[in-house]
């Protein structure tokens, strides 16, 4: 699994609101977070470096895109350096069409 460190601040961020809006309680978050923590030892976090900057500034095949999802896609072209067969996991529409536009196999599939 390879991320932008933007995942973990996102899935933080809903857990928070969730709690905030007394949707779920602390401590089922509590739990959530450690469970978070644990998968995220096991990722390759990348940070917000001048490269991702740089491509998220520019047009992606399936505009609009929002901020957050630019970073993410400016992220996985930085990681499909190092894994060349990288897939991209987004359940986002637009995000999924720029990706597959970029030459990315999205996930999880359509089912037939």
């Amino acid at each position: 699994m390879l991320t932008s460190c933007l995942t973990l601040i996102e899935c933080e961020r809903v857990l928070i609101r969730a709690v905030a809006t007394n949707l779920l309680p602390e401590a089922v978050a509590a739990e959530r977070r450690a469970v978070l923590a644990r998968a995220g030892d096991h990722w390759v976090t990348f940070d917000l470096d001048a490269e991702v900057v740089a491509r998220a500034r520019r047009p992606f095949p399936a505009e609009p895109i929002r901020t957050l999802d630019a970073i993410h896609l400016a992220t996985a072209v930085l990681a499909r350096s190092l894994v060349p067969e990288l897939g991209v996991l987004s359940l986002d529409e637009r995000v999924r069409r720029s990706a597959e536009q970029m030459g990315f196999r999205v996930l999880p599939g359509v089912a037939a």
